[in-house]
C-alpha cells in the first residue's frame, strides 16, 4: 500500500514539475509554454512571467545558432535549435529616395523607430498570445516572408522581419487576435499608416503600410475586426499588409502564429 502511494505522489510531483511546449525550436520561432503558475522559469538566465494559469511565451532569434537553455525548478532542458535558409529577394528600378532615405528625414526615422519600440517593450498581463491567431487579410497573396534579404537596386538592406499580403488598395484588414492598441500612426515614414496590438507578455504585432486606419491608440479590439484598408503608405512599392511578429525586441516569423508552411 505504502508503494503504491509512493508511485502515485511521485507522478503527481513530476506532473507538477513538467513543462508543456507549443511551438518548434526553430530560428525565428515563436513557442508557448505551459507549466504550474508558481513555476519560476528562466530562459538563458532571463526570468519568463507565468500567468496564472500557468502560460508563458518567449521566441528564438532569426540567426540563433546556440542551445537554449530553460531552466525551472533547479532543473535545466536543453534544446537544439534547427537552423533555416533564407530567401534573397531583388528589387531593381526603385527610385533613390525609396532605397536610400535622406540625411534630412534621418532626426524623423529615429523618432519613430523610438515609438514602435516603445510599444512593442509593453509588458502587460494580457493572455491573448495563447490564442489562435487569424490570417489579416482575405485572399491576399503571400508576397514576402520573414529572414528574406532585400537587394534594392544592388544595395543589400536589412532583412525582411515580416510577412506581406499583396492585395488591391482599400481591402480591409482584420485583427489577427484580440489585443490593445498600443500605437496608431497614420503616417510613419518607413512604415507609413502603422498599428501596433499588445496581445500579453512581451508579445505584440505591427501592420504597416496601410492606407486607413480604424482604430486608435488605448482601445480594445477583437479578433476578426477590420482595424483599417490595405494601402502603400511609407517605404513601399505596391498595395500590401506587412505583418511583423515581436516578443520584446526579438523578431520573430508570423508565420508561426498563422500556421502558413514555410
Amino acid at each position: 500500500m505504502n508503494k503504491f502511494l509512493f508511485i502515485i505522489f511521485f507522478f503527481f510531483c513530476t506532473q507538477i514539475n513538467a513543462l508543456e511546449f507549443r511551438g518548434k525550436f526553430i530560428q525565428g520561432h515563436f513557442i508557448i509554454g505551459k507549466t504550474e503558475p508558481t513555476t519560476k522559469i528562466f530562459i538563458d538566465k532571463k526570468k519568463i512571467k507565468v500567468s496564472r494559469d500557468g502560460y508563458f511565451a518567449f521566441g528564438i532569434e532569426k540567426n540563433r545558432k546556440l542551445d537554449m537553455v530553460i531552466s525551472y525548478n533547479n532543473k535545466k532542458i536543453v534544446k537544439k535549435i534547427q537552423k533555416r535558409k533564407y530567401n534573397v529577394q531583388k528589387i531593381d528600378g526603385l527610385p533613390k529616395k525609396k532605397v536610400t532615405p535622406p540625411e534630412e528625414f534621418y532626426v524623423r526615422i529615429k523618432k519613430e523607430n523610438a515609438l514602435i519600440g516603445k510599444a512593442r517593450e509593453v509588458d502587460s498581463d494580457l493572455l491573448f498570445f495563447k490564442e489562435k491567431f487569424i490570417i489579416p487579410v482575405d485572399d491576399a497573396i503571400i508576397t514576402g516572408v520573414y529572414g528574406s534579404q532585400r537587394i534594392l537596386n544592388g544595395i543589400p538592406k536589412w532583412p525582411h522581419y515580416g510577412l506581406d499580403f499583396a492585395q488591391k488598395k482599400g481591402t480591409p484588414i482584420k485583427a489577427m487576435n484580440n489585443g490593445i492598441v498600443t500605437l496608431a500612426e497614420k503616417d510613419l515614414f518607413y512604415t507609413g499608416a502603422t498599428l501596433v496590438f499588445d496581445h500579453g507578455h512581451g508579445v505584440s504585432t505591427l501592420y504597416m503600410h496601410m492606407d486607413k486606419i480604424f482604430v486608435n491608440k488605448g482601445d480594445h479590439i477583437k479578433k476578426g475586426d477590420i482595424v483599417g484598408t490595405i494601402g502603400t503608405s511609407g517605404r513601399s512599392t505596391g498595395p500590401h499588409l506587412d505583418i511583423r511578429l515581436n516578443w520584446f525586441g526579438t523578431r520573430l516569423d508570423p508565420a508561426t502564429i498563422l500556421n502558413i508552411e514555410e
